[in-house]
């Protein structure tokens, strides 16, 4: 019996021509020295980016070849019993695209080329339905977001092919971050680089986070950056960014808030409505939902959160976790890794950092600021004040937190509770000899009173607050240290039916809340800050007794 070689099947695109006169040539070679040509004219309209402007419908153009291959092995199987068969592909011209996730292609910087497909040992070629049906649930889609321009995720010029296959065996981040909880920052910064190559980003925020890119440029590594431009930022910070480009040859990916969206609230509440409701609506519009969208296109995303920077909600961050707010580039809890590399280094050792090592840093350190935002909701803070204490300054400790990183705050709706139904699932604390329990008919009588015999110290709390719980034992002491000093220390549990009341009456933002009555004045005066140790709460009654 006479063996045959095996058939040969080149399918070349031409491109070159007008939208309506596009073809595709099949040359069918199943004979030495003998060819028989399939020339298919595609007279229907097929459009790109590369002769119109506008984004245009998806083109579908790789399935209707795949349809016409399948029609043409179906034509020669009745023909030639071959088993090996062999199907390359080529390109006469540069085709524009990325696969989507329903296997169309965007119009994005060119490609050379499509790839190279050779099934061997098949007795035929799989019908073109199950074809389609394959490549829709193998090609993992390179950006969830329906505007491409407002992802960070890298343009589809950076990418050969569409990457393929299941997703990378989950791996246990808490174990993870137990193992790299002595590691310095750069080797963190080593590992989450290593580890994620081009799907995770940096989010610099033109502070002293810059630390976060010189660890990245320190680890010879490829990284990218981005970073949210809210446009309210001070002239300083946009310095800062321009110089750090130009430092480390790098190109900041910047993230903008939805022009519809600040316009409807800026129309509607005005400029500065945060100073009067809070900062948290218009730092959802302007920071939270950019951030979100450009989450979208990462799998990691590396953070400067240090613990040391706020002990009410950052107290507890991990050097790495997977994110419990946001949703990365697979979609669904789970899909976004978070790196804090530098979650327990101190702040005096990161400005150590970046004197040694030369690092722009933004100018308005040198002005008494510390912790750098937009520029209504930032001022310098004093000496002996934290840090965290000029951001938002006109609310209370739980606000300290815009959303970027509202993961840290356990329960938002409580403060950080247990629970949220505003009632008691734990036992009573501040219980001392030496301070006096009030009831609300007693607190009611402080406030009434205009000429006190003596000045009162007075916590609103809720005993399962952790804050509270965390500020036990320095309330308790600074009670021990007021005996007898003329200044009685009291408590009054301002949670349940007491809550609203003490939001009506006594300033209550969120909890723990300290007021201190004057001795001769009926007003109540607020403690400003988060810092409640016994030294700053004793500081604070000593400037006002």
């Amino acid at each position: 019996m006479t063996m045959l070689s095996p058939p040969r099947i080149l399918l070349s695109l031409s491109l070159a021509g007008p939208p309506h006169d596009r073809r595709a040539e099949v040359q069918f070679d199943d004979q030495p020295m003998k060819s028989r040509h399939i020339r298919l004219s595609f007279k229907s309209q097929i459009t790109s980016r590369f002769n119109e402007p506008r984004r245009t419908p998806c083109l579908r153009f790789p399935l209707i070849l795949l349809t016409m291959i399948s029609s043409v092995f179906n034509t020669h199987s009745r023909t030639s019993s071959h088993h090996q068969m062999a199907l390359a592909f080529t390109s006469s011209s540069a085709i524009h695209g990325s696969l989507s996730s329903s296997s169309s292609f965007y119009e994005q910087p060119k490609v050379s080329q499509l790839g190279t497909f050779q099934p061997l040992e098949r007795p035929q070629l799989l019908s073109s339905t199950v074809l389609n049906s394959r490549m829709r649930s193998a090609v993992k889609p390179l950006n969830a977001e329906p505007k491409r321009n407002d992802s960070i995720v890298p343009s589809a010029a950076t990418i050969v092919a569409p990457e393929v296959g299941e997703n990378i065996e989950a791996e246990d981040f808490e174990k993870l971050a137990k193992e790299l909880q002595n590691a310095s920052p750069l080797e963190v910064m080593d590992k989450a680089l290593e580890k994620f190559g081009d799907d995770i980003a940096i989010a610099f925020s033109g502070a002293e986070d810059v630390a976060l890119i010189e660890y990245a440029h320190l680890t010879g590594r490829p990284y990218r950056v981005f970073s949210l431009d809210t446009g309210r930022l001070n002239p300083e910070t946009y310095q800062l960014f321009d110089t750090v480009e130009k430092h480390y040859g790098i190109r900041i990916e910047y993230m903008f808030p939805d022009s519809v969206e600040v316009q409807a609230l800026v129309r509607t509440k005005g400029l500065f409505s945060f100073y009067e409701d809070g900062h948290q609506e218009c730092c959802r519009v302007r920071k939270v939902r950019p951030l979100r969208r450009a989450l979208k296109g990462l799998r990691a995303w590396i953070t400067g959160q240090r613990k040391d920077q706020s002990p009410g909600t950052r107290s507890e961050i991990p050097i790495v976790q997977v994110d419990p707010s946001f949703e990365g580039l697979n979609g669904g809890a789970g899909s976004l890794v978070k790196w804090n590399p530098v979650a327990n280094v101190d702040g005096k050792d990161i400005w150590n950092f970046l004197r040694a090592m030369n690092v722009p840093v933004n100018a308005l350190h040198s002005q008494g600021y510390v912790s750098i935002g937009c520029e209504p909701c930032t001022r310098p803070v004093l000496p002996g004040q934290h840090e965290r204490e000029g951001r938002w300054w006109w609310e209370d400790a739980k606000a300290k937190e815009c959303g970027l990183h509202k993961g840290n705050i356990k329960d938002e709706s409580v403060n950080g509770a247990i629970q949220t139904n505003g009632t008691a699932t734990a036992a009573d604390i501040f219980d001392t000899k030496d301070i006096v329990t009030l009831s609300k008919p007693g607190v009611e009588n402080l406030l009434k009173l205009e000429d006190r015999r003596e000045p009162w110290l007075v916590v609103l709390y809720a005993p399962w607050c952790q804050f509270c719980q965390a500020m036990e034992g320095s309330y308790v002491e600074l009670a021990e240290k007021l005996g007898g000093s003329g200044v009685k220390v009291g408590k009054f549990r301002a949670d349940g039916d007491q809550k609203a009341f003490a939001q009506q009456e006594l300033q209550l933002g969120s909890f723990p809340t300290i007021l201190f009555f004057p001795k001769h004045s009926s007003k109540a005066i607020k403690y400003p800050s988060e810092k409640r140790d016994v030294d700053s709460l004793l500081a604070f009654v000593n400037a006002l007794r």
